[in-house]
This record gives structure tokens, C-alpha cells and sequence, in this order.
């Protein structure tokens, strides 16, 4: 009898996807999930990046409410899921889930899992810590377009401390503090990290880089931060 694979939810920031898309790093990352796949079921998450917050202006300047504006954010994250199963072909899911009760009938059917965004008012963090708890994840990565969390934004303090590792209620604490919203905020929310906390997932916040992606679900090693409780 074969070993189950082991689950893996990766959370992939907006960013990879933005106008100026690296397209060789998609299709890394792609080769990236083909490759460990054997021993893998990986369930990907697409955030919607500065496409979906340009959009999100636009619309408000329109008078749109918010639950409406969540839902264009949740419309270009499911777009940019489409891109990332286009480049899987064969190994991708047919279908991008749009609920988390559509994410187990998925996961079995033997492919790679690719969905964007669930619920209006509900980041894709928030809703990458539900997958993972909803599939019981061994693994939940936050790729991100920074090493992971620091005690202040690294894009505007050069002298930003990047934690290794940091607990949840430490999180929260800059969460509250409001001192590193590039360095906490866009990377994990309170809902998140609530999310992680009272089902105890393992989680790593790193580069999305697929060396760096590989490494973390192969090893559990990473040169960003785990989450610790």
C-alpha cells in the first residue's frame, strides 16, 4: 500500500501575477509542484495582488460597497488561479473551487488544487488557513514577496529584524501595534492566525521563490519565519 501523500497548502502572493508577471517564475513554480507531486498533494491558493487593489479603487471611487468590492479582489484571485492550472495542464484540477466545501471532493481527485479567493470579507490568507484546517494540512506556507516577518516594513526600514521564528500572540501584537503592516499585516491577518492557532498547523512565511517553496514542504527548512505557538 502506498504511503498518503503528504498536504500542503501554499499560499501565493498576488504578486507573482501582477502586470509585470514574471513568467519564468510561474512556470518554475509550476515545474516546482510537478516535481514533488509524487509525494505531495499540494493545494494552491493565488492572492490577487495590485490587480485586484487597482480594480478595488476604481470600483469604490464608483460607490460600490465593500462586500462588493470583495468580491471583484475574489474574481481576479480566481483568475489568477486559472493562469497558475493553465501552466500545470494535465497535473491541475479541472475546476477552481469557489467554496471550501468544493475543496475535498478536489483534493480527491488526484490533482494539483488551484483556487483564488472563497468569501467576501475574508482575506486569501484567512482562507488558506481554512483549507489547511479544513484538509488537515501537515503544512501551510505563506509565499510571500518578502524573506517573511519582521519587526518593521523591510521596504522602508533597511534596518528591519527579520524574525526566524515568532509566536502567534507576539504576531498579534505587531498586528495591534500597527508597527509592521508590510511585515505582518499583508502576510498574515488576525483571522489567519486565530485560524492556525487553535488547530496548531505547522507554518512557514517565506520568499515565494520554488527553491525556497521546495525546500520548505521537502525539509521543512526556510530562510523566512515559522509561526510558532
Amino acid at each position: 500500500m502506498n504511503n498518503p501523500k503528504k498536504t500542503v497548502v501554499v499560499k501565493l502572493s498576488g504578486s507573482i501575477f501582477n502586470y509585470n508577471a514574471d513568467i519564468d517564475r510561474l512556470k518554475k513554480i509550476s515545474s516546482m509542484l510537478i516535481d514533488i507531486f509524487d509525494s505531495v498533494q499540494p493545494i494552491i491558493i493565488a492572492g490577487g495582488g495590485d490587480i485586484a487593489r487597482h480594480y478595488i479603487k476604481i470600483a469604490r471611487k464608483f460607490g460600490s460597497d465593500e462586500s462588493s468590492l470583495d468580491l471583484i479582489g475574489i474574481d481576479v484571485s480566481r483568475l489568477n488561479a486559472k493562469l497558475l492550472s493553465t501552466s500545470l495542464g494535465i497535473y491541475a484540477h479541472d475546476h477552481i473551487p469557489r467554496t471550501l466545501d468544493e475543496i475535498s471532493p478536489a483534493k480527491n481527485s488526484g490533482k494539483i488544487i488551484i483556487t483564488g479567493g472563497l468569501h467576501p470579507g475574508q482575506s486569501t490568507n484567512a482562507t488558506a488557513a481554512l483549507i489547511a484546517e479544513k484538509t488537515r494540512a501537515e503544512l501551510f506556507i505563506n509565499a510571500t514577496d518578502v524573506n517573511g516577518i519582521y519587526d518593521s516594513d523591510p521596504n522602508q526600514n533597511k534596518e528591519a529584524k527579520l524574525f526566524q521564528k515568532i509566536s502567534v500572540s507576539d504576531c498579534l501584537n505587531l498586528l495591534i501595534k500597527g508597527s509592521s503592516s508590510a511585515g505582518t499585516y499583508d502576510l498574515m491577518d488576525i483571522v489567519s492566525l486565530k485560524i492556525i492557532e487553535r488547530s496548531k498547523i505547522k507554518t512557514f512565511v517565506i520568499l515565494s521563490d520554488p527553491t525556497n517553496i521546495k525546500n520548505t514542504i521537502l525539509n521543512n527548512q526556510t530562510n523566512g519565519t515559522e509561526i510558532i505557538f
